[in-house]
């Protein structure tokens, strides 16, 4: 009886993952940019599609409903770019770890309309095509979602050691600011103290030479 618990567990943790990998739906108005983000790890796969939600459905999409994409990292290096376009779809594996963004630029127009676009972006698990898989593999409903949830643990586990490089790295940061900031406290003391020993240098001095005349 443990085995279905724990196969009925993973299948529900999975069928959640879905959930939360579910496009997004969203406008911009022409002549604008909106950009949305993804904290992706390094080597780790990503998949985007994106496409403008058609507005008369049945009719073909009006020129006006054009938009450029740029997908990037971090550190500003390029991974996707298309322009005027209504549709497409990227995929690469991520070399550097961290937020990467996908802009998007409605072209301008006269007069002014909002472009509905749809975008569906996946990252490590979310991003595997498990259809692909089962075909391949040749495999029944009960490996298949073996294989899900072995690749699911896989992926926690990952993302514990991202997780704690994040958090070295942020300590790291943590201990230099500290020390910077020691450093000017120190340094302002010191400024202080100098600031105050020369006033009263100076009016010690003043004083003498008033008494002298």
């Amino acid at each position: 009886m443990e085995l279905p618990k724990f196969m009925f567990s993973g299948v529900l943790i999975l069928g959640f993952l879905s959930i939360v990998a579910q496009s997004i739906r969203f406008e911009i108005e022409s002549g604008h940019t909106k950009c949305i983000s993804e904290d992706i790890k390094s080597n780790s796969m990503t998949v985007g599609h994106y496409s403008v939600v058609n507005p008369n459905e049945g009719q073909p999409l009006p020129d006006s409903h054009k938009f450029t994409i740029r997908v990037t990292s971090v550190y500003g290096n390029s991974y996707h770019y298309a322009d005027h376009v209504q549709s497409g779809q990227f995929a690469f594996q991520a070399i550097e770890g961290g937020d990467y963004m996908a802009c998007f630029f409605a072209i301008d127009h006269h007069p002014t309309i909002k472009i509905p676009i749809e975008f569906d972006w996946r990252s490590g698990l979310a991003a595997k095509d498990w259809s692909n898989v089962a075909k391949k593999g040749s495999v029944d409903a009960m490996e298949l979602e073996l294989k899900k949830l072995a690749d699911f643990v896989t992926s926690i586990h990952e993302e514990m050691f991202y997780l704690r490089e994040r958090e070295h790295d942020m300590q790291e940061l943590n201990n230099k600011t500290n020390s910077r900031m020691a450093l000017l406290s120190f340094l302002s003391l010191f400024v202080c103290l100098s600031v105050a020993g020369l006033q009263v240098w100076h009016l010690k001095s003043f004083f003498e030479k008033k008494k002298l005349i």
